[in-house]
């Protein structure tokens, strides 16, 4: 069992786990919602995934700062219960009939703030839990929580959507929010309180965590590659089920199998990741697995009706694998390489330009697919995609086989 038989990591696996799983089916299921019953346009669904991710533009530095000091814990469970009173809000105005897709845009965007605080939490709260050396089997299973969420929410999704309604289908991921919490809140070991700065500066702080991670070696080029990564990525993400609806004419029930059976790359990736590090070395498996992510997305545009379905399935296999291999490694380099002092401000950094790009990213997304069509929009963001990884080539990683467990660090 390994890491596992440390009894409060335990209690954090099983409510990330919770919590992944729920937000994969209302992942699915929104969109879903916008199309089949409030008859949203691309451009419309395209704007409820800004809503979703809009909050680290504004938040994202903030946040890492403000978790440094103080416990991280009380955030994690408050920033659930809150979550999953405003996803049970969708569920309830759809019963009495009143939903609209007002309140859908109302809803993502404090559920967004929610989701920054918590994710930045996390990140830092898992340092302070266990000793550094344990850090890449900590992230391994964390990222085994979104392989497998991955793969049962978007089969989950497409199928609840179909038999039980997309609105019902949300509601069920307030329920996994209300358990992850009570999990959070089980967790016995005291959580120390940060030093306090002698002299509190948001300003200093945030700079000193931007600074950090613009002057590392290996962070920068990490932190300008997820975020052409991300631009991207959203784009795609923005249209892929408009496109999988209206153009290629699926079923939610057959979407969700097929992104199902895809998606068992990255159940695959978070269990080979350690081995793959070990033999290969970190730094040559994140710059392939890097390129597999531009190589998937690109393939995902060979799309279409009939066989062609098929190039879906593999572009989300790949896609799925490569992602979990490049978020393990990217995670558990950061921890390693950065102070402890300065955990939640270099996680928020790095946060901030991967999800800052990502509201940018899902409206291009629904610009480019109003204007041009969504099939060339998909193309445009898998070439956007793979020329993104010249960064990492032109970075140390390209000569580095292993990357050292305390990095030339910058300084701030």
């Amino acid at each position: 069992m390994g890491i596992l038989r440390h009894p409060d990591f335990r209690r954090l696996w099983t409510a990330d786990l919770l919590s992944q799983l729920g937000s994969r089916i209302s992942m699915g299921a929104i969109p879903l919602l916008a199309v089949l019953t409030l008859n949203a346009s691309t451009l419309q669904i395209s704007l409820l995934r800004t809503c979703e991710t809009a909050a680290w533009l504004v938040l994202g530095l903030f946040a890492g700062a403000w978790a440094d000091r103080i416990r991280c814990r009380p955030v994690l469970v408050y920033a659930d219960l809150l979550r999953a009173l405003l996803f049970a809000s969708i569920p309830i105005a759809w019963w009495f009939g009143v939903l609209t897709l007002t309140q859908l845009y109302v809803v993502l965007v404090p559920a967004g703030v929610l989701t920054v605080l918590f994710d930045v939490a996390h990140n830092s709260y898992l340092p302070r839990m266990l000793d550094r050396d344990r850090l890449l089997p900590g992230n391994a299973k964390l990222a085994a929580n979104h392989s497998i969420a991955a793969v049962i929410g978007a089969g989950a999704s497409g199928l609840l959507v179909q038999w039980l309604g997309a609105a019902l289908t949300i509601g069920l991921d307030a329920l996994s929010f209300l358990w992850s919490a009570i999990w959070l809140r089980s967790i016995r070991t005291p959580e120390a309180a940060p030093i306090p700065p002698e002299r509190p500066d948001l300003r200093r702080e945030i700079g000193d965590g931007l600074r950090y991670v613009v002057k590392h070696p290996l962070l920068r080029p990490l932190a300008l590659n997820t975020m052409t990564t991300m631009l991207f990525q959203s784009a795609a993400g923005a249209i892929m089920v408009v496109y999988l609806v209206r153009g290629v004419h699926l079923q939610p029930a057959t979407i969700g199998v097929l992104s199902m059976i895809g998606l068992l790359g990255a159940i695959a990736a978070s269990a080979v990741t350690e081995k793959l590090s070990t033999r290969y070395g970190d730094a040559r498996t994140l710059l392939l697995s890097s390129t597999g992510i531009g190589v998937a997305f690109t393939v995902q545009a060979l799309t279409a009706p009939g066989w062609q379905v098929s190039w879906f399935v593999a572009a989300t296999l790949l896609a799925g694998f490569c992602i979990i291999v490049s978020y393990i490694l990217q995670v558990s380099t950061r921890q390693r390489v950065c102070p402890p002092e300065l955990q939640g401000r270099v996680s928020a950094t790095m946060s901030f330009l991967g999800w800052g790009a990502a509201p940018v990213g899902s409206l291009l997304g629904g610009a480019l697919g109003t204007a041009f069509g969504l099939r060339p929009t998909l193309w445009i963001a898998g070439l956007g995609t793979l020329a993104g990884n010249a960064v990492l080539y032109l970075s140390p990683l390209r000569t580095t086989r292993t990357i050292p467990a305390a990095a030339p660090s910058a300084t701030h």
